[in-house]
């Protein structure tokens, strides 16, 4: 063999080793919600997502529209709890996907009724009927959504996931399932 020839050949090898060396750094990076059983890769990521508080807030959204309309609130105070519903579902949709693609397409379809929800609402408000109506609709079909996923995460994990929208004291160890 020629120089030339080991020195390709040592580029080569330099090559193959850096690219070696990268692929076990990034199969590193991999977050937890990425290795183990499904069941455990659910759990890690509706413990780092947030997924609980996020169905919780959302439930609570739809209620206090349905409360602001109950009490014949003005359409002003009914437009925000509308804007609310439709912005934490926004955000709730930007927790996805999860790690099993039946529970994203769950919460990914809550998550996009409740948004429409919220956004008909709002249009609605102190004039359009229709609007509200669909809005009805679309709360009442977005909570039943919602429980379905929140059933399959429990399918999944053995464990009800906590829909509490409080936070813990600082400190505390916190299970997201409520346990």
């Amino acid at each position: 063999m020629g120089p030339s020839t080991r020195s390709r050949l040592r580029q080569v090898g330099v090559t193959v080793a850096v690219l070696s060396l990268a692929s076990f750094v990034l199969a590193g990076c991999a977050g937890q919600e990425q290795s183990g059983t499904p069941a455990h890769q659910v759990s890690v990521w509706v413990t780092g997502a947030g997924a609980g508080a996020s169905v919780g807030t959302i439930e609570v959204d739809i209620k206090n529209v349905d409360l602001a309309f109950s009490q014949h609130d003005p359409s002003g105070q009914i437009r925000s709890v509308c804007a609310l519903l439709a912005s934490d579902a926004g955000i709730g949709n930007g927790n996805l996907p999860t790690p099993d693609p039946e529970l994203s397409n769950d919460l990914s379809t809550a998550y996009a009724t409740a948004s429409d929800a919220g956004t008909d609402c709002y249009k609605g408000a102190g004039s359009n009927s229709k609007l509200l109506a669909t809005s009805a609709t679309e709360r009442a079909r977005a909570d039943a959504q919602l429980a379905k996923a929140v059933d399959r995460i429990t399918s999944m994990t053995g464990h009800v996931p906590s829909t509490t929208t409080t936070t813990a004291p600082l400190g505390s160890n916190v299970d997201p399932f409520g346990n």
